[in-house]
């Protein structure tokens, strides 16, 4: 079915808005997926606040050009799938390289992250970076680590004042 010109400027308005509001965008090739699979890949990524999307390749070009955003022209030789993080750059990257592991038929194409195309092997890096809850963690243990070493090290002063107190008492007796 062909689209009227009013028609793809609408779809052109709707993912230009959805890529600027993005702070990641996930391209992924779905061919060969059964309906069930990508209806949960989409379930999966919507209760993390993640569109996904097919989109038509030309539109998707368009929008890509009109924003002078460089992209790897090979991305769209295939139907492209789009998801659309808005809340974090890793975690779109991370949950559909999680069911691409499950799910083999799924292909990691490329990513824009920071305005920038960048391909599958960085997606797949971004994939493997540990979470944001995980780097807090980290950080706060690094911060907390010479704090606690330095109590522990007052303490053995302590500790040691005491038992020789103790040991001095019991050579009294």
């Amino acid at each position: 079915m062909t689209l009227t010109k009013v028609q793809k400027k609408s779809l052109i308005d709707d993912l230009a808005d959805k890529i600027s509001r993005s702070k990641a965008v996930v391209f992924t090739n779905y061919r060969g997926l059964k309906v069930e699979d990508l209806t949960s890949l989409r379930r999966s990524l919507k209760e993390k606040n993640i569109d996904y999307k097919v989109v038509k390749n030309s539109l998707a070009k368009i929008v890509l050009k009109n924003n002078k955003i460089k992209f790897d022209e090979s991305v769209f030789d295939s139907p492209a799938g789009v998801a659309f993080g808005y809340e974090d750059e890793v975690e779109p990257n991370k949950l559909v390289y999680q069911f691409k592991k499950k799910n083999d038929k799924l292909q990691i194409l490329g990513a824009l992250v920071g305005g920038e195309f960048v391909g599958a092997d960085t997606v797949k890096s971004l994939a493997l970076l540990p979470s944001r809850q995980e780097l807090y963690a980290h950080v706060v243990g690094s911060i907390a680590a010479p704090i606690s070493g330095f109590v522990n090290v007052l303490s053995g002063n302590l500790r040691g004042l005491v038992s020789v107190l103790k040991q001095y008492s019991e050579k009294v007796k």
